[in-house]
């Protein structure tokens, strides 16, 4: 028994020392999807408006920064992440759109079991960088879809796709190009549901 325990124990030491000097993960960076919107003053209109996050491909519901460096290959950028996963990053910065903009101001989320007027949603087709050659932009599509709360009937569907240059591949320039994009974004979705919403009947 005490030459068993001889054994053993050197070799757990060695095990316990190989553990202590295995190399870490290195931490990710974090970053918030950055915006430069300003609050305008308007004429608020009457009805609801819930927004949903919207449904999207495995890879991109995850916080990766997702960039397509060639052809159909979908990678990611090492050692930095989004704060949120991609399709809640969206939804938070329309909610933010809607916001600045002031037409809207009964608004809630997916989140909550409120009733509304409408619900924005959709299918979120890209949200990453791409590379063209040595250039890289920043792609976001999102298949928009405007559902009236009452009876769950598509009122008006439209694609938006903003692609924004970016001047430098280093991972903060990238995500100040998401900003930009998102900015574009959601300018041309808040217009498009406020115009719908107030054209189509409530019920």
């Amino acid at each position: 028994m005490k030459r068993a325990y001889q054994v053993i124990a050197p070799v757990a030491l060695a095990l316990v020392s190989a553990c202590s000097i295995l190399p870490k993960a290195d931490p990710s960076d974090v970053y918030r999807l950055p915006s430069a919107q300003t609050t305008a003053q308007a004429s608020p209109v009457a009805w609801s408006l819930r927004v949903a996050k919207p449904q999207t491909s495995e890879f991109l519901d995850s916080p990766r920064i997702a960039v397509v460096p060639n052809g159909d290959l979908i990678s990611s950028y090492a050692n930095s992440r989004w704060s949120d996963p991609a399709p809640v990053l969206l939804r938070n910065r329309l909610l933010d759109g809607f916001q600045r903009d002031g037409r809207v101001t009964l608004l809630s989320t997916d989140e909550t079991n409120l009733q509304a007027d409408f619900e924005l949603g959709g299918q979120l087709q890209a949200f990453q960088s791409e590379y063209r050659g040595s250039a890289v932009e920043v792609v976001i599509r999102l298949d928009a879809r405007l559902v009236r709360g009452s009876d769950q009937r598509i009122i008006a569907s439209k694609r938006f796709e903003v692609r924004q240059p970016v001047g430098d591949t280093k991972v903060p320039a990238v995500v100040a190009g998401f900003g930009q994009a998102g900015d574009a974004l959601n300018k041309q979705v808040v217009d498009w549901v406020v115009g719908q919403g107030n054209t189509a009947p409530k019920r």
